[in-house]
């Protein structure tokens, strides 16, 4: 058996770094992969090193570990290519909320949609480019495993921007979603059956069974029981729409114009306005945390976590078959969404790689709704690929959220100070201020 090499982009992201690590090197085949890790940051390269050092010794395995502040070394040869690089660090991600919020716009996560996750996607965009590029000349059959949110604009950019083909982006929201309703029907998760498809953090439940019964009665008759139920978003979302969506609430708020606008909204369901910024600030702690005890000697605890990344490299090498959830190009996959966009639907893994599945047609309500965010991730990509600084503004006009809370004159002024603040990290052609 060849043993795979899987080089993590972004590895000092430490703490998710960890839980993919300890996914990884529970699979007896993968203990003796070459884990290839690259970050810009030298302490938390060094950092994640020991931490993988750590697990692998916690967990019996004998991988090779190499660290390299050379992305390209770390990439060199790689059969699978992790990217959970975040430009900008939390330092930009404050400027994601500070700035709209002194133009009057509310967010709760601010990494997918939004002015936060049209931001994040342009001083992301440079650096996929890169990537591609490096992947193409040093390990072109690797997969690319994405984990870098904005995850539907940075994979149809990559796809466009860089030709790579072998794509795959990952997030846990269906799984746990699954996992979450399973457990307030009272069904163990390994007995129900369920498909669901859309867009990232805009998917929908299409079918939720045990063993051929549905199970949305059960769940519609516990939300009316449970006022408390019916102050969140996404079970508000799923009375009015019919299907439940795969994001939470705080995340599901911001892709929609009906909640983040009213202050009588954001009380009745509850919503954490900036909820991100706590999360930061304890991934820092979290981070800190884990670089002092590996430097004192300390045990730590070690965690599975469940994603998809280590179960589809387990997958591809050991020809296991599996089905896990991707966001792929919209190849012939979901009929009434558009071809160009980037879609979350079912997988099917093993050998000879990943294979999304074909769905048909969504539901006519969810589809006006994924049409409407794809349109918005579109024009962002636009705006890069052709160097067009007014397609800024017209993701920004088209974003649900955001034209629900200002007129377009004012998005026009928030764009401008959002591209002063994040100059620095934008591709040159898209700096500029502009005027009506």
């Amino acid at each position: 058996m060849t043993y795979p090499k899987i080089a993590f982009i972004g590895a000092g992201s430490v703490v998710f770094t960890q839980g993919l690590l300890a996914d990884i090197f529970a699979f007896p085949e993968l203990g003796p992969a070459h884990i290839a890790l690259h970050d810009i940051d030298a302490e938390r390269l060094a950092t994640a090193e020991a931490a993988a050092t750590y697990i692998a010794g916690h967990l019996g395995a004998r991988p090779l570990i190499t660290a390299h502040a050379d992305r390209r070394e770390a990439l060199s040869g790689a059969d699978f290519v992790i990217n959970i690089v975040q430009i900008g660090m939390g330092e930009a991600t404050r400027t994601d909320f500070e700035v709209p919020a002194r133009h009057g716009v509310r967010q709760t996560i601010g990494d997918t949609l939004g002015i936060g996750g049209i931001f994040r996607a342009l001083r992301t965009f440079p650096f996929l480019r890169q990537l591609g590029a490096d992947i193409a000349a040093l390990c072109p059959g690797a997969w690319l495993l994405n984990y870098t949110n904005p995850m539907a604009m940075n994979v149809q950019y990559l796809r466009q921007a860089t030709g790579l083909t072998r794509v795959v982006g990952l997030c846990h929201s269906v799984h746990w979603t699954m996992h979450d309703l399973s457990r307030l029907v009272k069904v163990p998760f390994e007995e129900i059956t369920f498909r669901a498809a859309g867009v990232n953090h805009q998917a929908w439940v299409l079918r939720f069974e045990h063993q051929g019964e549905d199970l949305y009665p059960r769940l519609d008759a516990l939300i009316a029981e449970d006022p408390g139920l019916r102050r969140r978003v996404r079970v508000d979302m799923y009375r009015r729409l019919g299907y439940y969506p795969t994001e939470t609430s705080e995340h599901s708020s911001e892709y929609v114009p009906w909640y983040l606008g009213h202050p009588s909204e954001v009380e009745r369901l509850r919503l954490p306005i900036g909820a991100y910024l706590g999360i930061i600030d304890g991934n820092v702690a979290a981070y800190r945390q884990t670089r002092d005890a590996l430097a004192a000697g300390a045990e730590m605890e070690v965690a599975g976590t469940m994603e998809y990344a280590p179960q589809i490299i387990h997958s591809i090498v050991t020809h296991t078959p599996r089905t896990v959830y991707g966001n792929v190009a919209n190849h012939d996959l979901i009929d009434n969404l558009p071809s160009t966009g980037t879609v979350e639907v079912p997988c099917l893994v093993d050998g000879s790689g990943i294979q999304p599945t074909h769905v048909g047609a969504l539901p006519p309500q969810l589809a006006a709704l994924n049409r409407t965010y794809l349109s918005t991730n579109d024009l962002v990509v636009r705006a890069a690929l052709e160097d067009e600084p007014r397609h800024i503004r017209h993701a920004a006009m088209t974003d649900a959220a955001t034209a629900a809370a200002l007129r377009v004159d004012q998005i026009w002024e928030l764009c401008n100070d959002m591209v002063q603040a994040h100059s620095g990290l934008l591709q040159p052609g898209l700096r500029a201020a502009l005027k009506v």
